[in-house]
């Protein structure tokens, strides 16, 4: 495997980048690995790696580089505390457009590597960026061919650009993995989501006794069964899409 991590330009700065595929074989079909509210830590670069072994060419940017921010360390528990207030402040400094002008960053970099083959792309975004993960297979119709949401946020808003009303404007595969027990995303906002895909190329599935954050391994709500399932998910996802 190779492992950088550079800095790409992009129209508002520089967003760091941790790209990871394979030494052979390639070019490989590109992944835009969208991080979650705690931001870039060893536990998604091992996640990305996880991607890359399957044989694509994995980019895990920094979407907090606007505030000069990337890594924000152990995180308390108390809801209260400093460092979550910091977090959700830096969450919210972000949003749809920000992300997708990235997101254009990261491909315009892409296309100029070797490895990379930008013609196929996948998309996956866990807890604050699954609308970034979907909102790419809008904006980028001609290049994201799976989408996939992993415990999102914000699925279903009055916006013109929620998630929810993505599969009319995309032909790519969307995928949602939702935790039963989720405060960020309750069971009447995923009804939403899954009246808005029948019929549709999509599927909208919930993980049973789960909770918001199951597939991290560091997280103390990790599931091993369900975070092996929605690998499984993904793999198969990418698999069908980005041959």
């Amino acid at each position: 495997m190779i492992d950088q991590q550079i800095d790409i330009p992009t129209k508002d700065g520089a967003t760091t980048t941790f790209i990871t595929h394979p030494e052979r074989g390639g070019p490989f079909p590109v992944i835009l690995f969208y991080m979650d509210a705690p931001a870039i830590r060893e536990e998604l670069r091992d996640m990305a790696r996880r991607l890359a072994t399957s044989g694509y060419y994995v980019m895990l940017p920094n979407l907090y580089y606007r505030s000069g921010v990337m890594e924000l360390g152990p995180l308390p528990a108390d809801p209260e505390s400093p460092e979550r207030k910091r977090m959700f402040e830096l969450m919210a400094s972000i949003n749809i457009p920000m992300v997708m002008e990235d997101t254009k960053a990261l491909l315009a970099y892409a296309e100029g590597q070797p490895a990379a083959n930008t013609r196929l792309v996948g998309t996956v975004g866990y807890c604050m960026s699954g609308r970034y993960a979907i909102n790419a297979a809008t904006h980028f119709p001609d290049q994201v061919k799976a989408a996939a949401s992993i415990y999102g946020t914000h699925l279903a808003t009055d916006q013109p650009d929620s998630p929810h009303l993505a599969a009319s404007k995309t032909k790519a595969e969307l995928y949602f993995a939702c935790a039963e027990t989720d405060i960020y995303a309750p069971q009447e906002v995923i009804d939403k989501v899954a009246q808005a895909m029948r019929g549709a190329n999509a599927e909208v599935e919930i993980y049973p006794r789960t909770h918001h954050g199951f597939a991290f391994p560091k997280r103390p709500v990790y599931d091993r069964d369900a975070a092996e399932r929605h690998w499984e998910r993904l793999l198969a996802l990418y698999r069908r899409n980005l041959a």
